[in-house]
């Protein structure tokens, strides 16, 4: 007798970061750019949180920073060079700063010594400074309802080739979460991604920190206006494609993040990377044209900082992502200073 597929939770499990699974032998920047990648403006804005973090908690010995889903750790070395670059302050801040990457995969060779790297989450408790991650929660396997006939909402069961079935109803948790998050709309066919295994994984992650500050960046939409038929897609080598559960590509799906900041410990602000990152003194001002003719270096420098910090900025693109931010036991104050 033939057992029934699984749901896209358990299958998204196995195919992101199984034996075989996508992370096991990709590199994730070979199949979709994030804002690290995007330009080093991303990282200096980190860095230049970090600062504010660090004055926040009165300058303490030991300043954690942690990257959650580091992919090959581009971002902390964006965020290292970042205050070198910085002289005096940025000095000491590397000076007593403990930067360590948190990524399933293994360590890339060529990643600076000065990084830790593991495969888990920091436990609870054991961090003072920030914690950061960056299109993380997308990663983390959900399973998906849909309407039958009836308006019931039932878990979609899936094969490896991407074949779907609906499977029993929505019951216990699951619908617990639907019906307060993402209530499915009237009609067959309605669908949702339920988020509570990431509420529960941003949980862990934020109360990681003893005192300090929690960011998780990513695609996200709010309770009213959940997109109706969901938003589970692949990924592979750069472009969007049919999502399919072999380990062939990326699975992602968009996150509610107003869910996911609920079960966050501490205060929390949601805002989008477009505020976030002007906030963080990312402008995309145009160098003035009298700067061609006295420096026409300098000029063309600035003016390429200008375009990509346009598109980090780009409420239609990436300055769209919603950004959670966690303040615990940190008087940090959003968008001060």
């Amino acid at each position: 007798m033939n057992s029934e597929p699984p749901g896209w939770r358990t299958a998204t499990e196995r195919a992101l970061y199984g034996p075989r699974g996508f992370y096991a032998g990709q590199a994730p920047a070979a199949h979709f750019r994030t804002s690290v990648h995007a330009s080093p403006l991303f990282a200096e804005a980190v860095a230049r949180l970090l600062l504010r973090v660090d004055e926040a908690l009165g300058h303490p010995d030991q300043l954690d920073l942690v990257d959650v889903g580091a992919g090959e750790g581009e971002l902390l070395t964006g965020v290292l060079a970042a205050l070198w670059d910085r002289e005096a302050a940025g000095a000491d801040v590397v000076a007593r700063l403990r930067p360590v990457a948190v990524e399933r995969r293994p360590r890339p060779a060529r990643l600076d010594a000065a990084i830790g790297w593991q495969h888990e989450l920091p436990g609870p408790g054991t961090l003072t400074g920030l914690l950061f991650a960056n299109e993380w929660l997308d990663n983390v396997p959900v399973d998906l309802a849909e309407n039958d006939a009836s308006g019931t909402a039932r878990l979609v069961l899936v094969e490896p080739d991407g074949t779907e079935r609906l499977g029993p109803p929505v019951a216990g948790d699951d619908a617990a979460w639907l019906a307060r998050w993402w209530p499915l709309a009237a009609g067959e066919g309605a669908r949702a991604e339920i988020g509570h295994p990431r509420d529960a994984a941003w949980a862990r992650a934020a109360n990681a920190l003893r005192r300090g500050v929690a960011v998780a960046v990513d695609y996200a939409h709010e309770r009213a206006a959940r997109p109706p038929f969901g938003t589970l897609t692949g990924f592979r080598e750069g472009h969007e494609c049919r999502p399919v559960p072999d380990g062939s590509c990326d699975l992602t799906s968009h996150v509610a993040l107003d869910a996911v900041a609920a079960a966050a410990p501490g205060a929390t602000t949601l805002l989008t990377q477009r505020s976030a990152l002007r906030a963080l003194g990312v402008t995309g001002r145009r160098p003035a044209l009298s700067l061609a003719g006295s420096d026409p270096a300098a000029y063309v420098r600035e003016l390429s900082a200008a375009g990509e910090a346009a598109e980090l900025l780009d409420p239609g693109g990436l300055g769209g992502f919603g950004w959670l931010v966690c303040e615990v036991r940190c008087a940090f104050g959003w968008g001060a200073g």
